[in-house]
């Protein structure tokens, strides 16, 4: 039973705060701020001299990708504490669901160095003509995708259960922590389907799979940094 709030989860609650705020801005200036300007969309052509040219902008977009999946597993060291006293199985099954999500992107910046290796114009590579080139650097490119779609789920369902313990534990408002059950679970659910059935992305947005989710763990940041840990319900009654 859960009576007080220790030093610890306090600093962890700053922390993650900071962190899940910080890591979300890192993945929107990586792929808005910096990748958007070099993937022309439906030319494979254009998006490979593009990488060829700026090669320094797209290693900072690997580097980018890099700091947000160390940045994700602060973030899920930190969860851990805060929620480790309200259910230490439950809390360390969300952390390793969110640990799975993070490793994806190591995947994305090995594929990541490939695209490059292939765009680079070295000697061994003239035995390849300039369009299969082309065709295995949107292989990799591709690949990169389908990591953070498998990635997902394990995403969703970390989300999920730490919404669980947050909703059981009180330290958020119970509307946002219900709030983000809901959303998680729809991720989770989703992110499965359209494995399964790529047909579910074209009857689906694919950004409203995890939208809501991100609105969610968002404001959950906010309320950390700015608000801190809430009493829990049985040390208010005291």
């Amino acid at each position: 039973m859960i009576n007080t709030i220790d030093e610890s989860q306090r600093k962890a609650a700053t922390i993650a705060g900071f962190t899940g705020l910080f890591t979300m801005a890192i993945a929107i200036f990586a792929y808005y701020g910096l990748a958007s300007r070099l993937v022309v969309a439906g030319n494979a052509a254009e998006t490979f001299r593009n990488i060829a040219a700026n090669e320094t902008l797209f290693r900072v977009v690997i580097a980018c990708n890099l700091a947000y999946g160390a940045g994700v597993v602060v973030f899920l060291t930190a969860l851990y504490v805060i929620l480790r006293p309200v259910n230490p199985g439950v809390a360390l099954l969300g952390a390793l669901f969110r640990l799975v999500y993070a490793l994806m992107f190591i995947v994305s910046a090995v594929n990541s160095l490939a695209v490059l290796r292939l765009s680079s114009g070295a000697d061994y590579l003239r035995v390849f003509e300039t369009d299969r080139l082309q065709a295995l650097a949107t292989l990799y490119r591709g690949a990169n995708f389908d990591a953070y779609y498998v990635g997902l789920p394990f995403y969703g369902l970390a989300s999920m259960v730490c919404a669980y313990l947050w909703f059981k534990s009180s330290y958020i408002p119970g509307a946002l922590a219900g709030f983000g059950v809901i959303a998680s679970a729809w991720c989770a659910v989703s992110a499965f389907a359209f494995l399964i059935s790529p047909e579910f992305g074209r009857a689906v947005n694919l950004y409203s799979l995890d939208s809501p989710m991100g609105a969610f763990e968002m404001a959950t940041g906010l309320w950390l940094l700015f608000k801190g840990l809430r009493p829990p319900r049985n040390a208010e009654s005291r």
